[in-house]
């Protein structure tokens, strides 16, 4: 409501401000007809003196309001101050109505003199009062614009919390409110930059560190082994399957980085069709099972037999599954559960991730889907922390699905991830 009045309220000024002769002429007729009516109403006169009185004033109206826009148009307009232009504004309407009632009184009305003095000294009194008005009106105009010059300068010196305060529902308040909208859009975008800044810090650190730990075991094992210092079998052996788990540690965060910028650039390629999200589930229990028992956590799954097909790209759903419960593990300590769940829907099927770790920062949780999120430090101090780009991808890949994906804290403890997908299959 208030906007569409905003918008007629500019629209309004707008027709105002590229019609100005229009608004002379109104002007001039309304003056004239009301004169005429009075004229016939209260004083009764006659016809000859009514035409007489609107020819002297239609003259006088003309020229007075014609010498005033050329006054306007030649100096008012190159003045450094509006207050000051509206001053002068109010100061020549002034002397226009003075001269032209002087000059109507003089020619058809006053015969005496000393009517036509206090005519003309009430007619100065009435026009200093409304000059004083007039000078009112114009400094609680510039107040405003003067308020928004100040800010401006504010928020030009890099004080983006800086607002006007202008009360109103004239021009000047519109341009106040959307002034201070402008602010309020610049200070978030401000906000955002710095985020994106200290991610930006923070992926080149995190990176760094995720590629470098496997790296610098993997010099040292292959160094060992190429100088001799290890000769026993068993102990060759165990260096090569940790080297081998690195090597795909580090395979695992290059595939995470590219399958992240190709969802960043809309690129990823998905071959949609019919596919069961129970098996789906059953592929990630039995791939996670053996991790979870070396870890020393229950891995539970439930799907009903009923759960039908749904319309997607199974193996990136199956990503997503696996993110959720690889995530899941790395948060859970000893002697915990990650339990697998997925339901139907009246819209959509439903596939949630619960485990029994300490569960999300409060101030976290809108942000764990974020590319390189550590925020959750009790979370982190349990697990040593990640990549960052499992629930990044995820969230990716279910919105790819027109789906929605989200984190909970689950009211008996722990944390609950969960996504559900359109119910198009049968």
């Amino acid at each position: 409501m208030v906007n569409s009045l905003t918008h007629s309220n500019y629209k309004y000024a707008d027709s105002l401000s590229r019609s100005p002769w229009r608004i002379f002429a109104v002007g001039i007729v309304a003056a004239l007809t009301l004169v005429a009516i009075l004229m016939v109403a209260l004083m009764r006169a006659p016809v000859e003196e009514i035409t007489t009185l609107m020819y002297w004033l239609s003259l006088s109206s003309l020229g007075s309001l014609a010498m005033g826009y050329v006054l306007y148009r030649s100096g008012l307009t190159r003045l450094p101050s509006l207050s000051l232009t509206l001053v002068l504004t109010y100061g020549w309407a002034a002397i226009v109505i003075l001269v032209n009632v002087w000059i109507m009184s003089e020619r058809m009305f006053f015969n005496d003199e000393h009517d036509l003095i206090l005519s003309g000294v009430l007619l100065l009194f009435a026009a200093v009062i409304a000059t004083t008005f007039g000078i009112f009106v114009a400094a609680s105009v510039t107040d405003g614009l003067r308020q928004l010059a100040r800010t401006a300068q504010q928020i030009a010196e890099g004080n983006l919390k800086a607002r006007v305060s202008i009360s109103g529902r004239d021009e000047v308040a519109m341009v106040g409110n959307t002034f201070n909208e402008m602010a309020a859009q610049l200070q978030q975008a401000a906000q955002q930059r710095d985020e994106l800044e200290k991610l930006r810090k923070d992926l080149i650190a995190w990176t760094s560190h995720d590629l470098r730990t496997p790296l610098t075991s993997i010099r040292a094992m292959i160094e060992a082994l190429h100088d001799g210092v290890v000769d026993d079998p068993e102990t060759v052996m165990r260096y090569y399957r940790t080297i081998r788990s690195d090597i795909i540690a580090l395979n695992d965060i290059i595939d995470d980085l590219f399958e992240l910028a190709q969802l960043d650039a809309g690129g990823l390629s998905m071959e949609m069709a019919q596919h069961a999200v129970g098996d789906l589930v059953s592929d990630t229990m039995e791939m996670f099972q053996a991790l979870a028992k070396d870890q020393g956590v229950t891995l539970e799954g439930a799907v009903p037999p009923n759960l039908g097909l749904v319309q997607m790209c199974a193996p990136k759903i199956g990503r997503v599954i696996a993110n959720l419960v690889s995530n899941a593990l790395r948060y859970t300590p000893a002697g915990g559960t990650v339990r697998v769940t997925a339901v139907r829907q009246a819209n959509s099927v439903v596939v949630t991730v619960q485990d029994s770790g300490p569960g999300f920062a409060p101030d976290d949780l809108e942000r764990v889907f974020e590319q390189f999120y550590r925020g959750e430090e009790a979370r982190s101090r349990i697990s040593g922390g990640g990549a960052g780009l499992g629930l990044a991808i995820a969230r990716g890949i279910v919105t790819a699905h027109n789906g929605r994906i989200w984190a909970e804290n689950a009211p008996e403890g722990g944390a609950i991830v969960g996504f559900s997908l359109p119910n198009e299959g049968r």
